[in-house]
């Protein structure tokens, strides 16, 4: 095994996050990591990701489905990975010493992000209209 496979530069050996770890939907046995009162209903790996990116961490998104989520659709995908440490051992962000800290940093920060804060509570999932641009459908010519 050579040196560079055991330093926390490497990709492999950064955290994962799953939106089902911050979700207050889910129970402890659906895969929640934190406490319910600080959790947050419905992340995105979208949301995880801004609110990671403006601490200053390095981050990458992988588009991996969580083990215990039933559902197989496309918003439910998506597992963020982030450096928590430097190669030394040190904390990359010394704000941010342990994953559960850097958990209640992203759980505490999506309500706050423009998109949650301009949003109506209960319209997260309003269904599009299949055709947009105008009535197409039936005419022939």
């Amino acid at each position: 095994m050579d040196v560079k496979s055991k330093l926390h530069s490497d990709r492999e050996r950064w955290i994962c996050i799953y939106p089902a770890y911050l979700n207050s939907k889910k129970t402890l046995a659906q895969g929640r990591r934190i406490p319910l009162e600080k959790a947050v209903e419905n992340p995105t790996h979208q949301e995880i990701r801004d609110v990671l990116v403006a601490a200053g961490m390095k981050v990458g998104v992988e588009n991996k489905q969580y083990c215990r989520e039933p559902s197989k659709e496309m918003l439910y995908r998506g597992r963020i990975r982030v450096q928590l440490r430097n190669d030394d051992g040190s904390p990359f962000n010394p704000s941010y010493p342990t994953r559960e800290s850097l958990f209640f940093h992203v759980a505490d920060m999506i309500p706050k992000l423009k998109s949650r804060v301009n949003k109506p509570s209960g319209s997260e999932q309003t269904p599009q209209p299949s055709n947009p641009g105008g009535k197409k459908k039936g005419k022939k010519r």
